[in-house]
């Protein structure tokens, strides 16, 4: 079982609370599933999905998360429950259905976000009181974007969620962004949509000069040291950084020298600098977060990152 303990100093004194993780009741998948935006920042679809006569199975929760990628979630109900194989069973289910999917996204959400479903890396998270070593086994073995969350209940009406596995990143990204090979002229059409590139990101950082891409590589670098738990998302507009939501997002504009950061802060209590951050709440962007980030020098760089910590921590 986890040994996570959670404990309450009063005055001197300091007392153990209980905690529950014996099973995943259906009382509890309700409560996540009201609360899905709030703890998983994933918008909620439909609850017990039937997966047809051929399949013959109904999916505990459907939803979209921020990124627009579709996001499977089962609950382990019992020890001996294989979640993950089942998971696999109907995140294949969900490949095959893709229209199905969009047009749930429609009724839930709208036309618009049911255009902008993201197919490249659908999530599958499993939730459970606790995992086995064999499941924490299986799952680093299977190339799969799998997710598992375990959680504990107290009696003060407390619930704690401990990510223990997450990919680090779900495409691949350079690990040297400074060695971005240049595209040949003669495919490159200078457009942000070249098929030479497999993202924008990838096509602006061929693009940019040598002391951006530092900048981008550095913030990058900085970001992924956070914690052991930070992953990354490559998506077509940008990079995010996550734990179990994101916290911060990350554009580069070769065009006019710039990496833009979008960070999960409350730009109302953050003191604000003209040129360097600003409210973005009522602007359109892509990428969570409602402070906006323009990085310019090293600098800047440093100047960020209090915010990136602070953004980490608060996710």
């Amino acid at each position: 079982m986890s040994d996570v303990k959670l404990f309450k100093i009063d005055s001197t004194q300091v007392y153990e609370l209980p905690g529950d993780a014996l099973q995943v009741e259906r009382s509890l998948q309700a409560l996540f599933e009201a609360n899905l935006e709030s703890l998983l920042g994933i918008r909620f679809l439909t609850t017990e999905h039937a997966t047809g006569s051929v399949h013959g199975g109904r999916i505990d929760t459907l939803g979209l998360d921020e990124d627009d990628s579709p996001v499977i979630i089962e609950y382990k109900r019992a020890v001996n429950e294989n979640v993950i194989n089942q998971g696999l069973f109907y995140l294949d289910w969900l490949l095959d259905h893709r229209k199905e999917f969009q047009w749930l996204c429609m009724e839930r959400l709208g036309s618009d976000i049911a255009k902008e479903v993201d197919w490249s890396a659908p999530r599958l998270i499993c939730i459970a009181g606790d995992f086995t070593k064999y499941d924490q086994h299986a799952v680093k073995q299977i190339a799969r974007n799998i997710e598992l969350i375990r959680y504990r209940r107290f009696e003060t009406g407390l619930l704690m969620l401990e990510l223990i596995h997450a990919p680090k990143q779900t495409k691949s990204i350079s690990t040297n962004l400074s060695d971005t090979p240049k595209p040949s002229p003669a495919i490159v059409d200078g457009s942000d949509n070249d098929p030479y590139f497999s993202s924008r990101i990838d096509y602006r950082l061929a693009k940019s000069d040598p002391v951006l891409r530092d900048l981008f590589d550095a913030v990058r670098q900085y970001i992924t040291g956070l914690g052991d738990d930070v992953q990354i998302k490559e998506l077509k507009n940008y990079i995010a950084f996550k734990r179990l939501k994101n916290f911060a997002c990350a554009e580069i504009y070769p065009q006019v020298r710039v990496v833009t950061l979008y960070l999960r802060l409350d730009p109302t209590k953050t003191d604000l600098e003209d040129g360097f951050s600003r409210d973005v709440t009522k602007i359109g962007h892509f990428g969570t977060g409602n402070l906006e980030l323009s990085l310019k020098t090293m600098d800047d760089f440093a100047k960020a990152q209090p915010l990136l910590r602070r953004a980490y921590e608060g996710s």
